[in-house]
């Protein structure tokens, strides 16, 4: 009859295993759960602000009911899976407004960001961020020279600089047009694979540097010259000079002083000076400048502004008549011409148009307020370095390169 009981009359599972190990262990665990809540309890545990500043999904739900009246456990809930960012990335930004970020980078940083991935690195390297590079501040170019040239730089300033071998990669030619190589440490090898590679060149200086044959002649290949700048320059042939002015034919500045210059480097650059020159800087020759030479330069420069015939021990007065066929002469300098008497400076009120006069060495500190109240248009020893055909004059701080302001500079 036990077996036709109804299902509600069964006692309860729990009566039965009242006294087994699973109730046993059921109340050891109750026990330590209260004992370990007594203990927090007397710790004084602030589980309000617990509470307060933990993420929702780790609150814990405690779920009970008339089943689970002894038996307590928890819902926790899955942290959601964060939501892509559906903003505008860097990969959809197109390839201009890449540019105009990098554009305001410094050269550091640019050469940072080319190693993100490979379409930064053909942005970073594009040629409109290479306009002109300042490498002032870099003692040793050597490979980097030739990355920077073959990236399409218009501008190019490293004075002072220990250049190596530049290794290019290429054989075309480079797009740089205004280049300041003075004073470097560089052998005429290298010098002339760089040279060679340049067409488009308008400004150059190479101050100070021994060149060769091959690099005039390297040089007679960019006709568009305005500039040039071979002060204290060496290393070259007479006629290969002289092939050279011919080839430039736009040339309007030019400085030539204090080359290693004999009669026959003079007489090539008086006879081939193209005839556009309007600032020109032939100071230093000393015994080898004659005053057939001026008269030979002057019929073919008759537009000459600025002109520097400084350490010439040839020079008399009787140059005066000849230079004041420049009707647009406005500099002069004549600083230690010593066969030029003080006395007959005052014959420069005849320049009209004459602005500047340098006569270091010729007149002394006690006569010259005398003389510049004799000549109150002048402004008499005002300039004592030349600045034809330099890219930077010498009273100038800045880092400009014929006026022009370089975009990328390195900073040491």
């Amino acid at each position: 009859m036990s077996h036709d009981r109804p299902l509600q009359e069964l006692p309860c599972l729990n009566d039965y295993l009242e006294g087994s190990m699973l109730s046993l262990s059921q109340k050891s665990k109750r026990k330590k759960r209260q004992c370990f809540g007594d203990g927090l309890d007397t710790e004084n545990t602030p589980h309000e602000l617990i509470q307060q500043w933990s993420p929702p999904h780790k609150q814990r739900v405690v779920c009970k009911g008339k089943e689970n009246e002894e038996n307590q456990f928890v819902l926790a809930r899955r942290p959601r899976k964060r939501r892509e960012f559906s903003g505008v990335s860097w990969d959809s930004l197109p390839d201009e407004l890449l540019l105009g970020i990098l554009s305001c980078l410094p050269l550091q940083d640019l050469l940072r960001m080319s190693r993100v991935c490979k379409r930064w690195h053909r942005l970073a390297f594009d040629e409109s961020l290479w306009h002109s590079v300042d490498l002032v501040g870099n003692p040793q170019l050597d490979q980097a020279l030739g990355q920077v040239l073959m990236a399409g730089v218009l501008g190019l300033r490293c004075p002072r600089t220990c250049i190596g071998e530049p290794h290019f990669t290429h054989t075309q030619h480079l797009r740089v047009q205004h280049m300041d190589l003075s004073s470097c440490t560089v052998s005429t090898q290298f010098l002339d694979d760089i040279i060679s590679r340049c067409r488009r060149l308008e400004n150059l200086s190479l101050e100070g540097l021994e060149l060769s044959d091959c690099i005039i002649q390297s040089l007679s290949q960019n006709t568009e010259l305005v500039r040039l700048n071979l002060c204290g320059c060496s290393g070259f042939s007479p006629d290969s000079l002289g092939e050279m002015l011919k080839s430039c034919s736009r040339l309007e500045e030019l400085n030539l002083s204090w080359c290693d210059f004999s009669t026959d480097h003079v007489k090539a650059v008086v006879r081939n000076i193209p005839s556009n020159i309007t600032q020109l800087n032939l100071s230093g020759y000393r015994q080898n400048l004659t005053m057939e030479d001026v008269k030979d330069f002057v019929e073919r420069c008759p537009h000459l502004v600025n002109l520097d015939l400084s350490d010439s021990v040839l020079m008399t007065t009787s140059s005066f008549p000849i230079l004041q066929q420049l009707q647009s002469l406005r500099h002069l300098a004549l600083s230690r011409c010593y066969q030029i008497h003080p006395a007959a400076l005052a014959d420069f009120e005849k320049f009209p148009e004459l602005q500047t006069l340098e006569v270091y060495g010729l007149v002394q500190d006690t006569y010259l307020p005398i003389l510049s109240k004799s000549l109150p248009r002048l402004q008499i020893n005002t300039r004592p370095f030349s600045g034809v055909a330099r890219p930077t004059e010498a009273n100038r701080r800045d880092r400009t390169m014929w006026g022009m302001t370089c975009r990328l500079v390195f900073r040491s």
